[in-house]
């Protein structure tokens, strides 16, 4: 879906060019997984796949939305409707953006919306992030407030999704969806929201691998992983176990037990390696970049216990071709996609040897996105 699109789009359903268009990123994690509810370190880069939205002020409170992912429905809601239900889900994002406003006393017009975008759905690029940034983006671009920084329209983000969509995410997504800086990835300290731009190399893309497997427990088996190092930092005596070191954990094996061993494990050396990371790519140093990437595969699996055999499989199959210099799970586990790091010129050869094993492997057909690091939202005003 391009800008292009759009545009064409909105052009045909309400008879004249938007105001303002505006796009928001999808976002991919290179390493730093089931470490940012434990105030650690994380490494998203935001990705060439974005969402779209075009959007104009209307005179009246009347909030229509056309969305291009779902066959370019139109719904029409007043803004005493924001919370109604009954409404397509599709429209949540929108609504909630503008109730947000409300509760801040900003009252925002009405406004003619068009959203289309490219990021796959469903498959951890986080495309429901995107949705957020770009509609917070839409209300400020509206009520003309230039004051919030990027990372402030992040945290407003992820209050939308707290307050009314009732997610408990975490602040990774949005932050890479806003604040990202084209060329790099971002070491993100879940903890002081302070970031670092790290560049990757140009020699070298991303490359994220839909198993095509859904995420089926991804939700109890979060629910459960967060409590479980929740107990393993209150047993250690500390607030988060971003505060635990390698040797505090060994020392507390007998006390924590098994389960709660392995997963503080997996979170401490999990921030290890995404610090690690940072050196490493400033160095150029791409064969233990993939050694990282591996590492942390290998111990979500075994200390996290949140893979599954997709995900082993892709991942496995991706490191095994000369191209690949290493690859792992993303996400909360149990499906969706593998990440990995790749020569630049080397996605023709990966890929297609990649795909056919699998698809001979699993039954399952899977997808690829060779990503670019991109930068954040943007607001583009298109006329006066």
């Amino acid at each position: 879906m391009t800008r292009e699109k759009v545009l064409s789009q909105f052009q045909s359903v309400y008879g004249n060019t938007p105001r303002y268009v505006i796009r928001a990123p999808g976002r991919a994690n290179l390493i730093g997984e089931h470490t940012d509810y434990n105030d650690g370190f994380v490494m998203p880069l935001a990705v060439s796949q974005a969402l779209w939205l075009a959007v104009s002020p209307r005179p009246d409170d009347t909030i229509r939305v056309c969305s291009m992912d779902f066959e370019n429905v139109v719904s029409s809601f007043s803004s005493s409707q924001l919370q109604d239900d009954s409404l397509p889900h599709w429209t949540k994002h929108v609504r909630g953006g503008w109730w947000f406003m409300a509760q801040r006393g900003v009252k925002l017009p009405g406004a003619d919306i068009v959203l289309g975008g490219d990021i796959p759905i469903g498959v951890g690029m986080s495309s429901s992030a995107a949705i957020g940034v770009a509609v917070v983006e839409a209300a400020l671009a509206l009520s003309e407030d230039e004051s919030y920084s990027q990372i402030e329209k992040a945290l407003m983000a992820v209050e939308i999704e707290h307050e009314f969509m009732n997610v408990p995410c975490g602040v990774m997504d949005q932050i890479a969806s806003a604040a990202a800086r084209e060329g790099t990835a971002m070491l993100l300290d879940c903890r002081s929201l302070e970031t670092t731009p790290v560049v990757i190399p140009a020699s070298v893309l991303v490359l994220v691998m839909n198993t095509a497997k859904s995420r089926e427990l991804a939700g109890s088996a979060y629910a459960e992983r967060r409590r479980q190092c929740e107990e393993a930092a209150t047993l250690m005596g500390i607030s988060a176990l971003r505060d635990a070191t390698p040797e505090m954990v060994e020392a507390h094996k007998d006390r924590l037990g098994e389960i709660r061993y392995r997963r503080a494990r997996h979170v401490v050396t999990e921030n290890e390696r995404t610090l690690a990371m940072q050196q490493v790519l400033e160095d150029n140093d791409l064969e233990r970049a993939g050694d990282l990437l591996n590492a942390s595969h290998a111990s979500l699996r075994d200390d996290y216990q949140v893979s599954s055999r997709q995900l082993d499989v892709m991942s496995e199959l991706a490191r095994s071709r000369p191209g690949c210099f290493g690859a792992r799970m993303m996400g909360g586990g149990f499906g969706g996609c593998a990440v990995g790091l790749i020569r630049a010129d080397a996605a023709d050869d990966v890929i297609p040897v990649v795909e056919a094993v699998y698809v001979a492997e699993t039954g399952l057909s899977p997808e690829f996105y060779v990503c670019s690091p991109s930068a954040g939202s943007s607001v583009e005003r298109t006329q006066e």
